[in-house]
C-alpha cells in the first residue's frame, strides 16, 4: 500500500463527495423510471420547475435549476420535440424565449410520484427524516452559495 500523498481526508469523509456520490446514486434510481417516461433527469427537473410555476423563461428556469440558460435549451427543445411544452418568443422582448406547459406536460406530473415513493423505499428514510435530511442540504447550498456570491 502507497502512503498517501496529502494531508485531506479521504473521500469518504469529503462531505462534497458524499453529496455528490448520492446525486449519482439517485439518478441511477430515477433512471429507468425516466426512461420509461420518456424524459432524461435535467429534462425532469425543467418540467418540476415548471409544475412550480407555468410560463417562465428559459433564463428563469435555468435560475431555478442552477444551470445556465445554454444547458437548459437543448432539453427544452426535446420536451418541446415531445409535446410536454411550447415555446414563444415574448413580444415585448424578442430575446426572451417563454416556455408553457401542454395537457400532456402537465398529465406527466402525477406520473412522476414514483420517483419519491422510490427514494423513500430505497433509502429506507421516513418522509420526516427525508425533510430534515433536504432541510439541512438546502441550508448548506444556500450557505456556500451566499458567501462564493460574495467573495
Amino acid at each position: 500500500m502507497t502512503k498517501p500523498v496529502s494531508s485531506a481526508p479521504p473521500l469518504d469523509a469529503q462531505l462534497c463527495f458524499s453529496i455528490y456520490s448520492a446525486g449519482l446514486a439517485i439518478n441511477r434510481l430515477y433512471k429507468p423510471m425516466l426512461d420509461a417516461l420518456g424524459v432524461t433527469y435535467t429534462q425532469y427537473l425543467a418540467l418540476s420547475a415548471l409544475w412550480e410555476s407555468d410560463a417562465m423563461t428559459i433564463s428563469a428556469i435555468a435560475a431555478r435549476l442552477s444551470l445556465e440558460p445554454s444547458t437548459i435549451t437543448p432539453a427544452v427543445k426535446r420536451l418541446e420535440s415531445a409535446g410536454f411544452v411550447t415555446r414563444k418568443r415574448n413580444p415585448a422582448d424578442e430575446r426572451q424565449v417563454e416556455v408553457y406547459l401542454t395537457a400532456k406536460g402537465r398529465a406527466l406530473q402525477p406520473e412522476t410520484d414514483c420517483l419519491t415513493e422510490t427514494l423513500l423505499r430505497s433509502s429506507g428514510l421516513d418522509i420526516p427524516e427525508i425533510i430534515a435530511l433536504n432541510t439541512q442540504v438546502r441550508q448548506l447550498c444556500d450557505r456556500v452559495r451566499e458567501a462564493s456570491e460574495s467573495a
